[in-house]
């Protein structure tokens, strides 16, 4: 799978038919210019989301904000109807990236903010469900905690010192162990973040200004 650089219409996510127009939107607009990620200029009304994955590097656009006792969950598109799913900066839902994620079930955690403030671990559960294979009901036993900023990430033009970084590790799983996660916070917003899908399959991203600074 590959992401492609998506340009679309916000606020179009609503439902199947309308998600359909904007990878439609997207694939014709591009249909003659498949111009590197960083270096194309972006329209100032949408948001973006830088992605790094095995195929190289994309935009993806905001299509989609959903209301949640436990934090707001952003849906992310690509041209090729790829989906990223975030909530509070962790990945809660992808299709078109293998494995799927479905249904993805988070508690309700503290604020990034206060975890920051009292830099204890915190040790908490996640539930997902996997296509393909039909693996349902995963429990992943996780455990979050503060961490220096690393020597190497995908983070690009953002000074690592500036943000506070937080490493998820898996302490137990009832399927595929997965490596950690990272996430760089700044305040209670997540600007970048790395997770794996798989043992072998992870993809990073930054939230994106359309300038690209």
């Amino acid at each position: 799978m590959r992401f492609l650089l998506l340009l679309g219409l916000l606020g179009l996510a609503g439902c199947a038919e309308n998600s359909k127009a904007v990878v439609q939107t997207v694939r014709d607009a591009f249909a003659d210019n498949r111009a590197a990620a960083d270096a194309f200029k972006l329209d100032p009304r949408f948001r973006y989301l830088r992605v790094t994955h095995e195929g190289g590097v994309a935009i993806l656009i905001l299509g989609g904000v959903d209301k949640d006792a436990r934090g707001i969950i952003q849906t992310w598109y690509a041209a090729d109807a790829a989906v990223l799913k975030l909530q509070n900066g962790r990945l809660v839902g992808n299709t078109g990236l293998a494995p799927e994620w479905r249904a993805v079930a988070l508690p309700e955690l503290p604020a990034w903010s206060t975890l920051a403030a009292e830099q204890k671990p915190l040790p908490w559960e996640r539930v997902r469900d996997v296509m393909p294979g039909y693996r349902f009901g995963i429990r992943d036993q996780l455990v979050l905690a503060v961490v220096a900023p690393p020597r190497s990430s995908g983070l690009v033009r953002l000074d690592p010192q500036k943000l506070t970084w937080f490493e998820e590790r898996t302490q137990a799983s009832t399927g595929e162990r997965l490596p950690p996660a990272r996430y760089a916070v700044q305040g209670d917003t997540v600007v970048y973040g790395e997770q794996c899908v798989s043992a072998r399959n992870c993809i990073k991203w930054q939230r994106w200004p359309a300038d690209g600074a």
